[in-house]
């Protein structure tokens, strides 16, 4: 059984509108400044700013520009760090866990500011996010971090009790929640489409399904290695985030490719939407293996993201166990009819924080474990300037030593089902905690 079998197309919803693209083949180059591999969120934005700065880059993708997770995602503005502040405190110390949360704030409100100055067509909203709590004692936690939220970083952040619970969002299935008005959504393909156009007018050039076989020390610069032949480059930039391969096998033993899945319903009533998303915010939970959710662009209909422990093909049962976790949350849709089932991969390391560093010379600018939308473009333009040795402008907090290899690990990810079922077991364990 297939995809197909539970939902029209097996293809992401944002392709209607904004499909990728195969690219005009562009003349090798014998010699660039830089290199980057990937044509991603990262890899155009590094791109646009080292070409606009007069250098010569090429980016070299093994796809069409845009096929990997810049046109797979839910095109929520998060900018999420996956562990809290006291494990990054532990972990980091406090010093580089303030930084990284002043760093999100400040990522956030350039990607926005970028939008409007570069003029990129991508339907952005700044309409919110609410963050529902499984039970009363989770929400207790979440309305006090809400708070810290708040007063250390100036952002609309505040608790919604249970009885205030449907003003945002349409069930009972949570115990309250907590809303951030610093996110918003965008359309992830069309972002991408505009940052394309922009990176090319900028004069880079995009090499579209080339990938990067080979890359080799040779005197004070790289040999690229590709199937339409060989550069010499005097940098590298690595922005191959979920989809690296064996070119760059040090990066590969420590990022880790995981699928993620979105479905994205058939159109709904105008009033059904309104009652189910009466602010048509996006929208989260705190499990594990939760959810994430919100409208489309347009109002019309309501796509829903996960993980999908699944490691080849296109197998039905990721499918419907998003479609079982809408009808959980939004019981009215449990007949609904699906437009779209897709998937894309995200990167993981061991720390789970987005990282910038060097090792052999190489800058890679990756790990952006399942954020990209924010910390892509953020990340590949410090990266930039970290190459032309802009200390100021590449000040990063995510620009520390590489993130741990992760063993026994060489780009197949064979633990991952055992760890997704591990994450399982822990949600069941919470819910039955939950004081509901």
């Amino acid at each position: 059984m297939n995809t197909s079998t539970v939902a029209d197309k097996s293809t992401p919803y944002w392709w209607e509108a904004a499909p990728v693209k195969p690219l005009p083949r562009q003349p090798l180059a014998k010699k660039l400044d830089v290199v980057i591999l990937g044509a991603g969120f990262a890899g155009l934005a590094a791109g646009m700013v080292l070409a606009r700065e007069g250098r010569s880059v090429a980016a070299f993708d093994a796809m069409h520009p845009g096929e990997g997770a810049s046109s797979r995602n839910g095109g929520v503005t998060s900018g999420t760090i996956r562990p809290d502040f006291a494990t990054m405190s532990k972990h980091f110390g406090e010093e580089r866990a303030l930084a990284v949360e002043y760093e999100g704030k400040a990522a956030r409100e350039f990607l926005y500011e970028f939008i409007r100055t570069e003029g990129l067509d991508c339907d952005f909203k700044l309409v919110g996010h609410f963050k529902g709590a499984l039970g009363y004692n989770q929400y207790d936690k979440m309305a006090r971090s809400a708070d810290r939220l708040a007063k250390l970083l100036a952002v609309d952040s505040y608790a919604v009790p249970h009885a205030s619970q449907r003003d945002y969002i349409g069930t009972d299935f949570y115990r309250g929640g907590t809303v951030r008005m610093d996110i918003g959504g965008l359309h992830p393909a069309k972002l991408h489409a505009e940052l394309l156009r922009v990176a090319l007018a900028s004069g880079l050039t995009v090499h579209a399904n080339t990938p990067v076989t080979a890359i080799t020390r040779e005197g004070d610069g790289f040999r690229v290695t590709t199937p339409a032949g060989v550069v010499q480059a005097r940098q590298v930039l690595v922005c191959t985030n979920g989809y690296t391969d064996g070119a760059v096998p040090y990066l590969r033993r420590r990022l880790v490719p995981v699928r993620a899945r979105i479905i994205a319903t058939e159109v709904l009533a105008p009033e059904l939407m309104a009652r189910l998303m009466p602010k048509l915010m996006m929208m989260g939970e705190s499990r594990h293996l939760g959810f994430y959710y919100r409208p489309s662009p347009d109002g019309t209909r309501i796509l829903l993201g996960g993980r999908d422990s699944s490691r080849q093909g296109d197998p039905a049962a990721p499918t419907l166990r998003l479609r079982a976790g809408l009808a959980e949350i939004f019981p009215e849709l449990e007949a609904v009819r699906l437009a779209h089932s897709w998937y894309g991969n995200v990167a993981m390391n061991r720390d789970m924080i987005p990282r910038i560093f060097e090792k052999d010379g190489l800058v890679y600018a990756s790990g952006f474990c399942g954020s990209g939308v924010v910390w892509a473009p953020w990340v590949g333009m410090r990266a930039a300037y970290k190459l032309m040795g802009r200390a100021e402008q590449a000040r990063s907090a995510f620009d520390f030593r590489p993130p741990a290899a992760v063993p026994l690990y060489r780009g197949n990810p064979w633990f991952m089902p055992a760890i997704i079922k591990g994450y399982a077991v822990q949600d069941q364990i919470a819910w039955w905690r939950t004081r509901r």
